[in-house]
């Protein structure tokens, strides 16, 4: 039997709860938004909520494979909000916001799902790396996805106010 370090199972923890963390400010900043809202553009530039949630959920959508899980919605029907994309200023490109929210809660439940399942010992396996990176690990993967979820959650917090809100968040 495998002996397995018990530092290694807290990050797994700590991963699960940074999950559940952006899950629970995320959607705390997407309460009471319409649709409409989520289209508001920031100026002079940048990307509007709906694509900001749509590329968690593209973000996560990929994790899920790695974790053993389903994706919710499939890469297809997010191509307009990975990583480089144009910003969303068309609505008739954006997903409906209602359900990319309920897509976004139904991805967070999987990774936490998933990690909690993931053997610390998958840890330190090569993971295909959307940065080229060939040193990359399921490790330090989970680890960048954490940081990058956590970055954008709080631009949702931002974009609310943008979009004429009050700060879900005091």
């Amino acid at each position: 039997m495998h002996k397995v370090e018990a530092g290694t199972t807290s990050e797994i923890e700590v991963w699960r709860l940074q999950t559940q963390i952006t899950r629970s400010v995320v959607g705390i900043n997407l309460k009471g938004l319409t649709h409409d809202d989520s289209l508001v553009q920031p100026q002079p530039d940048g990307n509007c909520l709906n694509w900001v949630l749509g590329h968690l959920l593209s973000v996560y959508e990929e994790v899920l494979l790695l974790l053993g899980q389903e994706p919710v919605l499939g890469k297809p029907a997010l191509k307009h909000y990975v990583r480089g994309s144009e910003p969303i200023r068309d609505g008739a490109e954006a997903i409906d916001f209602e359900k990319l929210m309920t897509a976004w809660t139904e991805a967070s439940k999987r990774i936490d799902d998933g990690l909690a399942n993931l053997a610390p010992e998958a840890l330190d396996r090569p993971a295909s790396s959307p940065t080229g990176n060939p040193d990359e690990t399921v490790r330090s993967l989970l680890s960048t996805v954490m940081f990058h979820q956590a970055y954008h959650a709080g631009q949702t917090g931002v974009l609310r106010r943008i979009a004429g809100k009050e700060g879900a968040i005091r």
